[in-house]
This record gives C-alpha cells, structure tokens and sequence, in this order.
C-alpha cells in the first residue's frame, strides 16, 4: 500500500438541524443573514395557512444545508459563559475582512441576534459571538 492508509467511505455530511420554539422565526434569521433559499415546498404558507413544525435552507454553493425542528421548550446556551447552559454546538461563520465584520455585526443585530462576546479587536483573529433569536450561539469572524 505504499504507506498510504486506505480509506472507507462514510456517510456524507448533509446538514446541522437547529431546534426552536418558532421554526419559521429562525429560519427567518438565518435566511436573511446567510442569504439562502428555502428548499422547494418550506417557503413560508399563506395567511392562516398551518405552517410546518421541520424547515431546510439550502446552501446556495452546495455545501452542508442548515435545518430547524420545531420543540416545544428550549433553553438558551449561556456560552461563552460556561455556566449553567453549555452550548453543546455552535455555527461558524467567516468573513473576509474586519469591515466586513462590522458591516455584519449591524446585520446580525438589526436582524435580532444578540452580542455575546466582543472580540473584534484581535489582531491574530477578529471575531464575535453571538445568540441568535432561539438563543443558539454562533461566531462571525475574519478567516
């Protein structure tokens, strides 16, 4: 084998599926900020129309969706604090230059996401967390 080690094939990465007391509010979010689509048949129902409780937003370069599943209580991650809350998972997001970030730090907040940790004024890497409306936390930084 020349020292190479061979390699089996494993399942592929599809999706993150978030849960959220309002999967349309979320969704909502994440759309707007990451600037995706739905996938076909998720967009949102018409007026008095029952939404569904599993939404998909697709990747618009092919990569890995991000998924929202309705529960019906959750509690809100309290990281970067490490108590009581852990954060279990959380998204990350780049982007290339510190302009950049602060033009997407006043998108994340108009759009509802909450700052939880400032660190945009790191040299090596700049970033900032935050939650978004369900309380998930996520970071922006310059990559």
């Amino acid at each position: 084998m020349n020292g190479l080690v061979e390699r089996k094939k494993g399942p592929k990465f599809r999706q993150v599926v978030l849960d959220c007391t309002d999967v349309r509010a979320l969704a909502e979010f994440y759309r707007r900020l990451l600037v995706w689509d739905y996938r076909p048949g998720d967009e949102a129902p018409p007026p008095g129309a029952e939404d569904k409780d599993w939404l998909v937003l697709r990747n618009p370069d092919g990569g890995a969706q991000l998924a929202f599943q309705q529960v019906d209580r959750l509690e809100e991650a309290s990281w970067p604090d490490s108590e009581p809350v852990p954060q279990q998972l959380h998204l990350d997001l780049t982007v290339d230059s510190v302009e950049e970030l602060e033009e997407q730090h006043a998108r994340v907040l108009e759009l509802g996401g909450r700052l939880r940790y400032d660190r945009s004024d790191d040299p090596e890497e700049p970033l900032r967390v935050y939650a978004d409306p369900a309380g998930h936390p996520f970071c922006v930084f310059v990559a």
